[in-house]
């Protein structure tokens, strides 16, 4: 046979052998995080609580530093509203993780963190409206890059160390690759999921987080040369789902505008409303109530990802909020 004809038949192969995995509906677990084009403009109707990055540039631009310039690298993480709440949300571990930077030619000294526009309650469930059948989503997240680290912040109840050194020229590599980071990834995703909390179980979906920004973020350094370690254990926050294999049910205009699906659109906006925000005391004990009957009782939660709808077939022990270590690269 000559080379020609093998390399024709394996290729013959190789496309039967994928059509079939097509066939078959093999998903690919965890799914994979859908990244866009650029950064779709905000809707008026999302409004935050405490406006995002106010002190940063509003185009998300990050100063050059000369090539010469050697650049401390910083490990930033506190407690999650530690400025409204202390160390309370401390005490579940429950944390925000940021990376510092200073100049040595300068002076100067930055902080740049990865989060919500519209704080965490928006990004986790959507608003249900009464005119609209499918439920509105304000869901974005971004990198925020701005001048000076407020060392009481991050060390009175959190970590402030340096885990590195790197040149000018790396840093100016890496603030080009957040650049396109930022915006490419434009949504933010609170939940892990997993099939259950052993070290073998499956992932369905990963959460996109300020945790996960940074770890991105340490292993582009390590790409650009970077050495990097630490004195303290590098724990960070996971909230994690626990549940059976997912099952896709489709994106707004296939659940939400079709009669068909009426059923399972009024399941999703039921399940919703019990998660919405400014409500009396009184309303939101009857919502806990619900939540714990969908979520425990029923074992059911839908998960919106990728700008898609799944069903999770719950399990114990349903949800968990972990402190892992997770080694710098």
């Amino acid at each position: 046979m000559s080379i020609r004809w093998f390399f024709f038949l394996t290729l013959i192969s190789f496309f039967i052998l994928i059509s079939s995995d097509n066939v078959s509906g093999k998903r690919v677990w965890p799914v994979p995080y859908r990244r866009f084009d650029h950064r779709p403009p905000t809707d008026p109707y999302c409004q935050a609580l405490y406006p995002f990055c106010p002190t940063g540039d509003p185009d998300g631009r990050i100063p050059s530093m000369r090539n010469s310039d050697v650049i401390s690298v910083f490990r930033l993480q506190t407690p999650v509203w530690e400025f409204k709440y202390g160390d309370l949300l401390g005490k579940f571990h429950i944390m925000h993780d940021a990376i510092g930077f200073a100049s040595s030619e300068t002076g100067r000294n930055y902080t740049m963190e990865w989060y919500e526009l519209f704080q965490l309650g928006n990004c986790t469930f959507p608003h249900v409206k009464e005119n609209t059948m499918a439920p509105f989503w304000c869901n974005q997240g971004a990198a925020c890059f701005f001048e000076g680290i407020d060392d009481v912040h991050w060390k009175q109840n959190g970590t402030l160390e340096k885990v590195g050194e790197i040149s000018g020229e790396q840093f100016n590599n890496l603030a080009q690759w957040v650049q396109q980071d930022n915006d490419t990834g434009i949504y933010y995703e609170t939940w892990t999921v997993r099939s259950d909390p052993g070290p073998n179980a499956t992932t369905w979906f990963d959460s996109y987080d300020c945790s996960q920004f940074v770890h991105r973020t340490y292993r582009k350094l390590a790409e650009f040369g970077a050495k990097l370690s630490s004195k303290t254990q590098t724990n960070y926050t996971k909230i994690y789902l626990y549940s059976g294999e997912p099952i896709y049910l489709g994106d707004d205009g296939s659940i939400f505008d079709q009669p068909s699906m009426k059923d399972l659109a009024t399941a999703i906006r039921k399940f919703y409303h019990s998660f919405q925000p400014h409500q009396s005391m009184l309303q939101f004990i009857l919502s806990l109530m619900e939540a714990y009957k969908k979520i425990i009782l029923e074992k059911s939660f839908y998960l919106f990802y990728n700008f898609e709808y799944w069903h999770l077939p719950m399990k114990p022990p349903y949800i968990q909020i972990t402190y892992e270590e997770v080694p710098l690269p």
